[in-house]
């Protein structure tokens, strides 16, 4: 394997994340969740209990050959392997995550891929590469022939939707959401930083600088962890955008908040399983967008919505008095 980089603006990896609600009525169990993510044989599904229920699939790797997107237009080609994996979070939100990692140094000609299988999701150039072309044309998209991770990640989602035992019922509409992200070395010194950019046709784009000794799959752990609570709050400030009040609102506000409150809101708890030293990105979050902030209140009125649907049907329950009367 190639050793890491130290010179600062170098790329580190890239990565999407694909995000929906599992496509069946009920949360599965652990025993099941641990069937629907079993990828390969030779490899166990990794669950993890606490802080909330999270199993992960193994790594499958899926082998590639193409130009690399770059801003410029320059065709830069690269070899080897891209690594995917699923996540299903309470057994009720499903993320599929591809992504690699660049090599330190490119070669003249194609190897054999035995060259590239020992190196799990590393793409190796052949030829020059700009590395900060690749990093921005990343993030604008890919152009037909160039590589598109997004495709590989869609593809995991589709194969375990597909799986007999999810019944496709599931107890609310949703948006499927797509988080493509960079992530840049800087000096040793500096703090991790994000920007992140939210666009109309559920796309996001996350552009880290993360300390030169990040690993890849530390990184896509980071990633994923926004991709999911970024899903949360898109779903949750969906449901209650334009949703109607008064009394005549009751049984259609009961119908949208009820499923919230039951397979949504417990599962809000970023860095759960972000490695430490990446935690400040969560902070600069919390902080400017005030990604935290938000989601309390819109938990907050969810609750205080259901309480006052609940003091409405207590007003409309029958006083014995009024039984009396109508005898």
């Amino acid at each position: 394997m190639t050793s890491a980089r130290t010179d600062p603006g170098s790329v580190l990896a890239c990565g999407e994340v694909r995000t929906c609600l599992l496509p069946t009525r009920d949360p599965l169990d652990e025993t099941t969740a641990v069937r629907l993510l079993q990828l390969r044989a030779d490899e166990p599904v990794r669950v993890s209990r606490h802080p909330n229920r999270h199993a992960a699939s193994p790594e499958v790797l899926t082998g590639v050959d193409c130009p690399l997107p770059a801003d410029t237009g320059t065709r830069m080609r690269a070899v080897g392997t891209v690594r995917t994996r699923a996540m299903l979070v309470e057994g009720r939100v499903l993320q599929s995550s591809a992504f690699f990692s660049l090599a330190d140094n490119g070669t003249d000609r194609r190897r054999p891929w035995g060259h590239y299988l020992v190196r799990p999701g590393l793409l190796v150039p052949v030829g020059r590469l700009d590395e900060q072309a690749v990093a921005r044309g990343f993030l604008l998209g890919h152009r037909p022939g160039q590589l598109d991770i997004g495709s590989i990640a869609e593809a995991l989602t589709a194969r375990i939707s597909r799986h007999q035992v999810l019944d496709h019922d599931p107890p609310l509409t949703t948006i499927d959401t797509r988080l493509r992200w960079t992530a840049v070395r800087t000096l040793p010194d500096d703090p991790p930083t994000v920007l992140f950019t939210t666009y109309r046709d559920g796309l996001r784009t996350v552009e880290l600088r993360l300390p030169p000794d990040t690993a890849p799959g530390a990184a896509a752990g980071l990633c994923e962890d926004l991709a999911l609570h970024d899903w949360l709050l898109t779903t949750v400030a969906g449901k209650l955008d334009g949703l109607w009040t008064g009394a005549a609102a009751d049984r259609t506000g009961l119908g949208t908040l009820g499923p919230l409150v039951d397979h949504l809101l417990h599962l809000w708890m970023p860095r759960a399983r972000v490695d430490s030293v990446l935690h400040p990105v969560w902070e600069q979050l919390d902080a400017i967008p005030g990604y935290g902030r938000q989601w309390q209140t819109l938990t907050q009125r969810i609750r205080d919505r259901l309480a006052l649907l609940a003091l409405r049907a207590l007003q409309e329950v029958p006083t014995p008095s009024r039984l009396g009367n109508t005898l």
